[in-house]
């Protein structure tokens, strides 16, 4: 029998919020509701850690940052790191990478932002390869280069989006063996343009998504810059959604449909700078980089696993996806992999994620059904240092009565019991899995 083709669909810092699946109101993602309706929607779906090379590594290697060093970006991926690919690879499969990979680099000693990525940084993708390492300094919302292969440039004209799926098709057209494909697929929207500061949508997303609602937090915490940006960020998303669409209709065209898992997930989420502002050390951008939820929960839909249920509320994180991929492929030994398949996660139903935060501040969260709580390391250099021996609390929210995380409880007498038992769990997570014994004040 042969083995089911994985289609891996990655998006770049977006809110589960902009899906119709999710709440979302506006016809955003119509592609990704229906797959959604054929699939599997996950309520609690979380990243490891809310920055792009950090969760994109956790994503293949399927490991905790801080367990193979890649805790901040600009950190590449271990080569002797047994990868995702690599595993497929044995088991017979056609490896396929397009887009954003974000691994390659080691800032400010050997750097691959505009040049080509050689073989050996490419986590083990052998048979099709049209990606930038980082691809928001390669192109644009319209126009840019990626590289291939033989690491020459492959230009392209067009909104991005639409070209990197264009080069997926290629390989889908391209295909002559018999032989499964894995096809990892990562847009970067709708992540913001780094050198221009703002989100660079289709053109007429500002008037096609005029009427969008500001979520809640974001309302609540003076928006940051999502007034200006709201439309063109689900412009953004609905470029994905439309590509999505490209991407089923070509594999009905090729009879793969009903023999291809479709996993879509993003690596974080988004608060628009609006958090973070507290910090006696803020860092970074400040769209991501906080263990708020708009931050840490992801979009996860997956369809063609038969996992025999509609909308799942178990928690699920990055980290497990990699076993599940595994499993997929007929793999039976995961290695070093610390996560579990989705299917042991809905069996065992979950409640809590451990989360971990650099770059802003070296941190560690615990977000459960009813609470977040995060703790942080205010001497540690969050650039530098990986992780601690000390913490403090810095956040609680009681997610049952303030779903938005308004209201910061970690002083709050009436908590302390409350905030005493996820200090234990979250002292356990960290012993867990990054064995280390650490100690929170």
């Amino acid at each position: 029998m042969k083995k089911k083709n994985i289609l891996f669909i990655f998006s770049d810092q977006q809110r589960q919020d902009t899906m119709g699946v999710y709440g979302q109101k506006l016809n955003v993602t119509p592609n990704l509701d229906k797959l959604g309706e054929e699939g599997t929607v996950f309520e609690n779906s979380f990243t490891v850690q809310p920055v792009c090379g950090p969760a994109r590594s956790c994503l293949q290697s399927g490991m905790y940052p801080s367990e193979i060093g890649t805790f901040i970006n600009g950190i590449s991926l271990p080569e002797n790191i047994k990868t995702v690919a690599d595993y497929l690879n044995e088991e017979g499969y056609e490896t396929a990478y397009v887009g954003k990979w974000h691994l390659a680099s080691d800032d400010g000693i050997e750097e691959y932002h505009y040049k080509g990525v050689p073989e050996h940084k490419r986590g083990g993708y052998k048979d099709f390869w049209r990606a930038s390492d980082v691809l928001e300094f390669t192109s644009h919302g319209y126009d840019g280069y990626v590289f291939n292969e033989k690491m020459e440039k492959v230009n392209f004209k067009g909104y991005r989006a639409d070209k990197i799926t264009d080069f997926a098709l290629e390989y889908l057209n391209e295909k002559k063996s018999d032989n499964p494909f894995f096809l990892f697929i990562s847009y970067i929207e709708p992540h913001h343009q780094n050198d221009r500061k703002i989100y660079e949508g289709p053109q007429g997303s500002k008037e096609k998504f005029k009427n969008y609602e500001l979520p809640e937090d974001l309302r609540y915490f003076g928006n940051g810059d999502a007034v200006e940006n709201y439309e063109n960020y689900l412009g953004c998303c609905n470029s994905i959604d439309e590509n999505v669409g490209r991407l089923i209709e070509k594999l009905k065209e090729m009879g793969e449909y009903e023999n291809t898992i479709i996993i879509y997930t993003s690596d974080h989420g988004c608060h628009f700078k609006t958090r973070n502002r507290d910090l006696k050390k803020p860092g970074g951008d400040d769209y991501k980089r906080s263990p708020h939820s708009s931050v840490i929960k992801t979009p996860l839909i997956i369809k063609g696993m038969d996992l025999n249920i509609k909308r799942s509320e178990s928690f699920v994180s990055l980290l497990d996806l990699p076993p599940t991929l595994l499993s997929l492929g007929g793999v039976k030994n995961f290695g070093n992999m610390q996560g579990e398949t989705i299917e042991e996660k809905l069996k065992k139903d979950e409640d809590k994620v451990f989360i971990q935060i650099s770059e802003s501040f070296v941190g560690r969260g615990l977000r459960t059904k009813d609470y977040l709580y995060c703790v942080w390391a205010p001497e540690k250099n969050p650039w530098k240092d990986k992780n601690s021996e000390k913490y403090e609390g810095l956040y609680l929210y009681d997610i049952k009565n303030d779903p938005h995380e308004k209201n910061n409880l970690i002083d709050n007498e009436k908590y302390f019991e409350t905030k005493e038992k996820l200090k234990k769990i979250l002292i356990s997570e960290i012993k867990k899995y990054e064995d280390k014994i650490c100690e929170i004040i």
